[in-house]
């Protein structure tokens, strides 16, 4: 600092900074130089604290990182996300359920964030491409390094199909062990909610469950075999207050709230103008399932039975309604909140 404002107070300050950078940290200003080559590149950003891109619910940690450098569509950035971790070296039906349950996300259009790790991440990361969504993986290496390399093709697919990749360490940054444990506050920090599938009980993911628990986001955890070295951390969570999960309706039920909240402050935002009206919004099949519920609980198997729909598809369309404020779940069923004139 003392360098910056020795010089004369009339040469430019952004000359003054770069000449003090340049001769008292020469490997820095080759640092910074790299990044700004790499950002020439038209797939590349950065995002600054002062972005409208940058995602509020990071903006809010104490530690909020000053710079994220991403790939991909920015605007994920402060979509509803719910993140998805566990071990590296999950148990085949491990990384199963974490591969369905990030599909079946993905089908309702919320964002699985995680973070391009072996094992459970990269299950989650391919669960929601599978289901037709966007995903976002963080980075523990600069945004021109793939950690580990066999997810390289991954990568690719994330950005090809609408997904972001982002990190907030300078290009050229190598995967070095301590990064890890740092970029997990950013995973949990863009989430409403974090769901542990297989962790042992020194693992990468209490680390990011203890982050999330920190930072006011909801702890989810999948519980296990007592004979399952892998289940003991998703136990250990579940007895310090995570929320036991049995399926995404568990999930879904307990961020209700938050989501109603985004989508519709999305939607206020997107139409600033207009009289908040969902159901003019709303398509036919969406309408025509609204009919078969009345003001009084109806179970959703009866909904399944009369509808002709198939039990994953009345499920999906009862959460989005329910999300958009026209039905409630009540014991014995749900009920209808809003009617048409």
């Amino acid at each position: 600092p003392e360098a910056i404002f020795s010089e004369a107070p009339k040469s430019d300050l952004n000359d003054r900074i770069k000449a003090a950078i340049r001769n008292s940290e020469p490997r820095l200003h080759q640092r910074i130089e790299e990044s700004l080559k790499w950002l020439e590149r038209p797939e590349a950003a950065l995002v600054t604290r002062d972005s409208k891109n940058y995602p509020e619910r990071l903006r809010l940690l104490n530690d909020a990182p000053p710079l994220l450098f991403t790939i991909g569509d920015n605007a994920l950035l402060n979509s509803p996300q719910i993140a998805i971790v566990g071990s590296r070296n999950p148990s085949r039906i491990g990384a199963e359920t974490a591969a369905e349950f990030a599909r079946y996300f993905a089908t309702l259009g919320l964002t699985v964030t995680s973070g391009l790790a072996l094992g459970i991440d990269t299950a989650s990361h391919e669960g929601a491409l599978n289901g037709g969504g966007p995903t976002i993986a963080v980075l523990g290496t600069g945004p021109d390094r793939v950690y580990p390399a066999s997810n390289r093709n991954l990568a690719h697919q994330i950005v090809e199909k609408g997904g972001l990749l982002i990190t907030e360490f300078a290009p050229a940054t190598q995967p070095i062990a301590g990064n890890f444990p740092k970029r997990n506050r950013i995973i949990s920090g863009l989430s409403l909610g974090i769901l542990v599938v297989e962790a042992a009980l020194k693992s990468g993911s209490l680390i990011t469950a203890r982050l999330a628990t920190e930072q006011g986001r909801e702890v989810f955890a999948i519980p296990g075999s007592i004979h399952n070295p892998l289940a003991r951390g998703c136990h250990r969570l579940i007895k310090e207050g995570a929320k036991l999960v049995e399926t995404a309706t568990d999930v879904l039920e307990e961020l209700a709230p938050q989501l109603r909240r985004e989508l519709l402050a999305t939607d206020i935002e997107e139409s600033p103008t207009e009289p908040h009206d969902e159901t003019t919004r709303l398509d036919d099949d969406y309408r025509a399932l609204l009919q078969l519920i009345g003001d009084g609980p109806t179970p959703i198997d009866q909904l399944i039975g009369i509808s002709g729909l198939t039990a994953n598809a009345v499920s999906s369309m009862l959460l989005q309604l329910e999300l958009q404020g026209h039905v409630a779940l009540n014991p014995g069923g749900y009920s209808r909140t809003t009617f048409d004139n």
